[in-house]
């Protein structure tokens, strides 16, 4: 996997090891998508390793997934009839509120 830049001011495209954290102009790429990355016409491509590999998952990662398999088998509960939370109204448009 590869983290993909941009250094508009020079028509540059970075593409560098995947990042430690999320920044809102970086796009993180697959391996196979690194290898096969082109600029457009005028731009170059610098590429800060000659080839990316998909990481091994972590211990952490596996947790993560176990956590949200969990999550997703948990039985749905309907919320209850006067759960304190906000107080949905119809209305029309002569201005006549209708409480349901």
């Amino acid at each position: 996997m590869a983290t993909l830049t941009y250094v508009y001011a020079d028509s540059v495209a970075v593409l560098g090891p995947l990042a430690t954290y999320a920044e809102p102009h970086a796009y993180d790429l697959c391996s196979r998508h690194a290898e096969r990355l082109s600029a457009p016409q005028g731009w170059s491509v610098v590429r800060l390793a000659p080839e990316f590999h998909e990481p091994e998952p972590t211990h952490d990662d596996l947790v993560a997934l176990a956590e949200a398999v969990r999550e997703a088998g948990r039985p749905i509960t309907e919320p209850a009839a006067d759960d304190g939370g906000p107080v949905l109204r119809l209305v029309r448009n002569d201005s006549t509120t209708v409480v349901p």
